[in-house]
């Protein structure tokens, strides 16, 4: 193991080693022949084969000479400590490179180079993820790590897939009435509390993308490992949609277009609000004034209120989040499902 760890760390010093080599060359001479002995140790071992011990004595015989002189008793200790520390050296290289490797295939499988929490990584898609269970101990940290293994060779055959919005029995609430037959169906799902679905509709919205295509807004609730809702009051807001859009669909999307679009009185936007202030109370409140506002009767309004709480209304949540989680494997919203593709984080303007 020494004259692998030796080969690690020296591959890592070269860099220097060359920007020193520019002012003394010799530094250069004595770095080379270092190298092509831990190189030839290692490709030794690569091929199952014994390494040299003159390279690991001269590696010990480095790093010990001075002691050796000094306290000659410390050499034995000293030298297993050695051994010690090269094993911990080759291991986390190891792993180093092994993380590094899923990280990159999961960037390009799942959008996100962390698999359990997909907004935890910088350099994938801008989403609200959808997170599981953090692990608690080094045994399910262990698990999850090979787990995590799995999903990404599941989901690799998912990228050379041809998605149809058409073949997903979702709840959605249409927009043009759904009487665009025309035009390419797109199904688009999001959750009222995300800011990245926010942004995603207004590009939508501003670049004309509800008028190009036969839209099935799906609002769905993104729920964490422990069942809990990631947004404040998401749930109400997406039951009231579904409930709405059975009375009259206008109703629901001019709720799900408040919530994306407008501001209150204090200049805030109403998904801060809804994320923020609003109690159950408040937000019932809310969503039924602007229905009124809207034109709905008492009537109506209490049909969607207790629609809203029905056990229809839940089957319905229920059914989309199977296929959001299970069928389609998303790990964060907006996703949008068009033109044969599934297409995960922020929809920017083109």
């Amino acid at each position: 193991m020494v004259c692998i760890a030796a080969f690690i760390i020296l591959a890592i010093v070269g860099v220097f080693v060359a920007i020193v080599s520019i002012f003394k060359p010799k530094v250069w001479k004595s770095y080379t022949k270092a190298l092509k002995k831990a190189w030839g140790c290692l490709w030794k071992k690569v091929r199952l084969q014994k390494c040299e011990t003159g390279f690991k004595e001269d590696v010990k015989n480095t790093l010990l000479s001075r002691i050796m002189l000094k306290h000659p008793k410390w050499v034995k200790p000293l030298s297993i400590i050695i051994e010690g520390l090269s094993i911990v050296i080759v291991v986390v290289v190891v792993w180093a490179i092994l993380t590094a490797i899923k990280s990159l295939l999961a960037i390009w499988t799942l959008g996100s180079c962390n698999v359990t929490k997909p907004s935890a990584c910088s350099l994938g898609a801008e989403v609200c993820s959808i997170d599981e269970s953090e692990p608690t101990n080094i045994l399910e940290a262990t698990g999850r790590w090979f787990t995590e293994w799995g999903e990404i060779f599941e989901a690799i055959p998912e990228k050379f897939k041809t998605y149809d919005a058409n073949n997903y029995d979702f709840n959605y609430i249409p927009i043009n009435g759904g009487e665009a037959k025309d035009l390419s169906a797109v199904v688009d799902i999001f959750d009222p509390g995300c800011s990245v679905c926010m942004i995603s509709y207004r590009n939508q919205k501003e670049a004309g993308f509800f008028d190009k295509y036969n839209v099935h807004l799906v609002p769905f609730a993104i729920q964490d490992a422990n069942n809990t809702y990631k947004f404040k009051n998401s749930e109400l807001i997406v039951r009231y949609t579904f409930a709405a859009e059975q009375v009259k669909p206008d109703y629901a999307l001019l709720m799900i277009d408040k919530i994306f679009t407008e501001k209150n009185s204090e200049g805030l936007s109403y998904q801060n609000k809804f994320n923020e202030d609003y109690s159950d109370e408040e937000a019932t409140s809310k969503l039924e004034s602007w229905l009124k506002a809207a034109g709905a009767s008492k009537e109506e309004i209490k049909k969607i209120r207790d629609l809203a709480k029905s056990e229809e209304i839940t089957n319905k949540m229920s059914q989309n989040r199977q296929i959001v989680e299970n069928e389609l494997k998303v790990k964060g919203i907006p996703t949008i499902i068009m033109d044969g593709k599934k297409h995960t984080g922020l929809w920017k303007s083109v």
